[in-house]
């Protein structure tokens, strides 16, 4: 199954089978004012970035942070360009106390299938799920834009605070990151301080944008 590269357009990740007590939203900024735009309360924010060699690199040095044998839900990515999918998962199935979703879920099916798997169990059983896949790319067939394939190097992740804590899901990585306290009044900004991270060690690169998983 090839997948097809996502925007990061909430509009059109709202239509992947989440109820509408939570949306996507735009993340206008990573400063202040723009994060006081952010609808409280939120319980997930995405990033998606540009792969760099930096990027590589800085993630070999980040091992000592991943959280083993979690209770938060982690899912390996093994399909490209499945990652869109894979960090609203991670930004879903880590909410499932707050989140609903729509009748017939294809989301929704999967956690509750895969919540005693391993994460490597839960890739391969992502893999021959025809309805998320279909899903997917309906979704990513509506984007304004659409890369060949082996011209995207972007990636998504998801951050959640789980337990008290700001875990940072990457579907490439062995686990979740584990990047410190956050509390739920200050979870958009204790987000925010890391993806600024991720800004600041691409010097000269622009190509960021975010969305947050709000109340509506």
């Amino acid at each position: 199954m090839e997948w097809t590269p996502m925007e990061i357009n909430p509009e059109l990740m709202n239509n992947l089978g989440v109820g509408e007590s939570w949306r996507f939203v735009d993340v206008l900024g990573l400063e202040g004012d723009q994060l006081s735009a952010v609808p409280k309360p939120c319980c997930a924010m995405m990033l998606l970035f540009p792969l760099t060699q930096q990027h590589e690199s800085f993630r070999g040095q980040v091992a000592d942070k991943i959280v083993a044998g979690s209770e938060a839900y982690f899912l390996k990515q093994k399909a490209d360009n499945s990652c869109g999918t894979i960090a609203l998962l991670h930004a879903v199935a880590n909410n499932k106390d707050k989140v609903t979703f729509e009748n017939g879920s294809a989301l929704k099916k999967f956690i509750d299938e895969t919540a005693a798997m391993s994460p490597d169990e839960r890739a391969k059983h992502l893999e021959q799920n025809q309805a998320i896949f279909a899903a997917h790319n309906e979704v990513a067939m509506q984007g304004q834009c659409r890369p060949e394939a082996d011209q995207v190097h972007f990636h998504f992740i998801a951050f959640v605070n789980v337990n008290g804590q700001l875990l940072e899901f990457d579907g490439k990585m062995n686990g979740a990151v584990n990047h410190g306290p956050t509390k739920d009044d200050s979870f958009v900004t204790d987000a925010a301080k890391v993806c600024r991270e991720f800004v600041e060690r691409e010097q000269g690169e622009v190509r960021f944008s975010a969305v947050a998983l709000c109340q509506s």
